[in-house]
């Protein structure tokens, strides 16, 4: 199983809409999603407040500027593999 980190918050349709794609993917690539809620942690607020969601993998990141269901399934299909 491939731990995910979801960087999330509240009140965030962006943030709904990942996690909405994230549960689609989770079975086929065998994932644990890890929700982190930014406000929880201030080291997270600062780093991710203006590009959330945040979805890592690893090292690797794909940030709001990035996300669509296009590049989630690329980049869960290159860092997420069964």
């Amino acid at each position: 199983m491939i731990t995910v980190y979801f960087y999330t918050k509240t009140a965030c349709p962006l943030c709904d809409e990942a996690k909405w794609m994230l549960e689609m993917f989770q079975d086929e690539y065998g994932l644990q999603v890890e929700e982190r809620d930014i406000y929880t942690n201030d080291q997270w607020l600062e780093q991710y407040q203006l590009i959330i969601p945040c979805i890592q993998v690893n090292d690797k990141m794909l940030d709001a500027s990035q996300l669509s269901w296009e590049s989630l399934k690329k980049f869960l299909e290159q860092y997420a593999r069964k």
